[in-house]
């Protein structure tokens, strides 16, 4: 069927109800909008579901919310298991999310699979280790990440904690295209918990969680004596990250922890900012405030499923700079391997893991230390993959991984982006800096005259629906038909298509990356979660002005070549 005959499918259907029929009615005039909600269905990958809240196929509402949850229950069903059949799920403070984790729930019980459902709103590491601590073959959470409010998403987990990956990811869906318009099994949700079907949790394993991330500390000791006259900001920007990440940094001695007060509440229309998104600076805008007033040197922030971390530092002059993800990753990886080789505890293998956009100063730090940097392709889940590999072969131990994105995790007991477990790692290099009379930023200053001025520099470019998607497709399809000689003067020495894996060694991924005469590197893929294409550009020097500047030469030149593709 085409977009129109969907668009009427909807409204004739007895399944649909008569408010999300209203809703359809008020577009009857509106072709384009027709168009947008019906010309396909909300695609499932590797992150699941994520798109506008509305009604349509190509929308975030409780009809593809049950489809997808029918989808994955039999192939659940499907495999062969011993003892309970359970998936654990979490939802944040986005709208409806709490209606489609019930929903969600009450789809897998009418198939007699267990649920172990968060009873309050619970962040995506939380729902990580969950789903291991309570050994269940999937989980799901409810959330969209940063995205603007009008968003929504369905991710889901496999039992190692870390995202599905392509071939389970396939298979689910696979299952969903078997579903028969709206026909899903469900069972009413108080007859689930009535009979068993669903537990609801949370302090049992949220203090499981607290205790596992206790556990890494670096310097206990230093912590309870230099923590309490360390005041800090943090924000959780009306997300899931208020309770678990205060209670954290209040366990590991903090006693002045400031909370930006506008943005401690959950609330799904993020009324305070632009866009949830700690990437944003602006995002601080409030937080800086707080941190005048207090006196504060360092300000953190979490996104609403608090899986990414933001961190803004004060220089010696006063002025505030927000770090990059990059920095971020690097400050961590530092803190972490000097801590360990000064306490005797670096291992033999140690492992950290960074995504292929990330900076290569990682590599030099780790090349330091004696500890491998292993590359993968972008997304979280291939992180994951390679904490269960080392436990698998036991080759490696697993230190650190991180995204430039502002996704990090240390320990493995989670198997995603863990804000929370960095923002107590981010607290405590802030004391041991403090401790020497400094500041993070004069950390990151020390680590660049050692290993030298990495840097990088990104940008995004938005382009929504059919049109946009088209858009973006044309230009990955202009730059493999015709890829660029040079950049800004700068010779392509060598250019690397990740769609071939027998180039790559990786997964096919649809990612373009060139390295240049100069020893700079630029990457362009499209985002795998929001309707973007992303420009990634690398560059190292001798002083921090000159890499500046030749980010700033490389990003007009690539800029102007992607501009070209995506508007003309």
């Amino acid at each position: 069927m085409n977009a129109l005959e969907r668009y009427h499918y909807w409204l004739s259907s007895p399944d649909i109800a008569d408010a999300d029929k209203a809703e359809l009615w008020d577009i009857k005039d509106d072709l384009n909008e027709i168009v947008e909600r019906f010309y396909t269905e909300l695609s499932f990958g590797t992150a699941g579901l994520r798109g506008i809240l509305g009604a349509g196929d190509n929308r975030m509402n409780v009809y593809n919310v049950r489809r997808a949850t029918e989808g994955l229950a039999r192939y659940l069903t499907s495999l062969p298991h011993e003892g309970e059949r359970a998936v654990c799920i979490a939802y944040d403070s986005r709208r409806f999310s709490d209606v489609f984790a019930r929903e969600s729930a009450c789809v897998l019980a009418a198939h007699g699979i267990s649920v172990y459902l968060f009873s309050t709103l619970h962040s995506v590491p939380q729902l990580s280790f969950a789903t291991r601590y309570y050994k269940c073959m999937a989980g799901i959470v409810i959330t969209a990440s940063h995205n603007p409010p009008k968003y929504n998403g369905y991710k889901v987990y496999w039992s190692h904690g870390g995202q599905v990956a392509p071939r389970e990811a396939d298979a689910i869906l696979d299952n969903i295209r078997g579903v028969e318009g709206f026909a899903t099994a469900y069972m009413p949700y108080q007859k689930a918990l009535r009979d068993g079907l669903v537990t609801l949790i949370g302090r049992e394993v949220d203090e499981a969680y607290f205790a596992a991330t206790l556990s890494l500390l670096l310097y206990p000791a230093l912590d309870r004596e230099k923590g309490p006259s360390m005041p800090l900001i943090y924000t959780p920007l009306h997300g899931t990250g208020y309770v678990p990440v205060t209670t954290v940094l209040s366990r590991m001695g903090l006693t002045q922890v400031f909370v930006v007060d506008k943005q401690r509440a959950p609330d799904p229309d993020f009324p305070t900012v632009a866009s949830p998104n700690p990437e944003d600076p602006n995002a601080f805008t409030l937080a800086l405030r707080l941190a005048e007033e207090k006196k504060a040197d360092v300000i953190l922030a979490t996104d609403p499923d608090a899986d990414r971390l933001g961190v803004n530092v004060r220089k010696q002059d006063g002025t505030w700079v927000t770090l990059t993800g990059n920095q971020i990753g690097s400050i961590l990886i530092y803190s972490l391997l000097s801590a360990y080789k000064a306490t005797g505890k670096l291992p033999l293998g140690g492992l950290v893991v960074k995504s292929l956009v990330s900076t290569r100063l990682a590599d030099a730090i780790c090349a330091r230390f004696n500890v491998t940097c292993k590359e993968v392709l972008t997304g979280f889940r291939f992180i994951s993959e390679e904490i269960a590999r080392c436990e698998e072969k036991g080759d490696n131990t697993f230190l650190f991984g991180f995204e430039e994105s502002y996704g990090f995790l240390a320990g493995g007991f989670a198997r995603d982006k863990d804000a929370i477990c960095a923002a107590m790692l981010v607290a405590e290099a802030c004391i041991a800096a403090r401790a020497r009379g400094l500041t993070l930023y004069d950390l990151l200053q020390e680590i660049y005259k050692e290993f030298g001025y990495f840097k990088e520099s990104v940008k995004s470019y938005t382009l929504e629906g059919k049109t946009g998607i088209e858009r973006i497709n044309t230009a990955m399809v202009a730059l493999r038909a015709a890829p660029p000689a040079e950049v800004a003067g700068f010779a392509i020495a060598k250019a690397v298509d990740y769609k071939n894996p027998d180039e790559t060694g990786l997964p096919p991924s649809n990612v373009l990356r060139y390295s240049l005469e100069n020893g700079a590197w630029i990457a362009v893929r499209p985002s795998g979660t929001e309707p973007k294409l992303k420009l990634y550009i690398g560059a190292d020097a001798d002083s921090e002005p000159a890499v500046d500047a030749l980010l700033a030469q490389l990003m007009d030149g690539m800029d102007g070549l992607l501009c070209g593709y995506l508007y003309e």
